[in-house]
């Protein structure tokens, strides 16, 4: 089932960041409901990728983009403990916050400073259904990767929609010709069967 009048059908269709914040700000109150409807198995698929290669569930682990929370709880159900999420709502964040005990720290993100800590402090970086023209574009991938150690884990999918932008696998054939990064995992399957979207997993460890 899913709701041809509903956000969905619409968010692809925001152009820029602040559109993009207000568009999801005023999904807010729906939007589990909504994606669950249309079957998201993207969260899932990354989370499972990550636990193949990420062994210690209590490494710290940030979320990137984390929205209500289903990408938190695909990463607790794979048996990950520290979770740290930041977002470009404040709604959405809210719905993340009442998942009690899901995320240790929670802040809406600064695009002038998206990750304002020391590079290192986190074992893996996850966006899941974040990287998109509208929301997050390619250079996104830069940002992640210098705030990774060497070593450190970028779990991320690309859908449908943003696999139509060359700009980001060329981002990331780029990182791996130079030997900057390792691709471990690579997977194309379901993001929202209810509207025949799939999308490409990727694992990718800084050198």
């Amino acid at each position: 089932m899913n709701d041809q009048d509903g956000f969905l059908q619409k968010a692809y269709s925001v152009v820029d960041v602040s559109e993009t914040r207000a568009f999801y700000e005023d999904w807010a109150a729906t939007y589990d409901r909504e994606i669950a409807e249309n079957g998201y198995a993207t969260p899932r698929r990354c989370a499972e990728a990550l636990s193949e290669f990420l062994s210690d569930k209590d490494a710290p682990i940030l979320d990137v983009g984390c929205g209500t929370g289903l990408s938190g709880v695909a990463l607790a159900e794979a048996g990950f403990r520290t979770i740290d999420g930041n977002d470009l709502s404040a709604e959405m964040l809210k719905a993340a916050a009442a998942r009690k005990g899901l995320y240790r720290k929670l802040w809406e993100a600064d695009l002038n400073d998206p990750f304002p800590f020391e590079p290192g402090q986190y074992a893996a970086i996850t966006a899941m259904g974040v990287l998109a023209t509208s929301h997050a574009p390619a250079s996104t991938i830069d940002d992640i990767l210098a705030a990774l150690a060497s070593g450190g884990l970028f779990v991320f999918s690309l859908n449908d929609h943003t696999l139509q932008d060359p700009s980001y696998e060329a981002r990331l054939v780029e990182y791996l010709d130079t030997g900057a990064a390792r691709l471990l995992f690579k997977d194309y399957g379901d993001h929202l069967p209810g509207i025949d979207m799939k999308s490409n997993v990727y694992v990718l460890e800084k050198a």
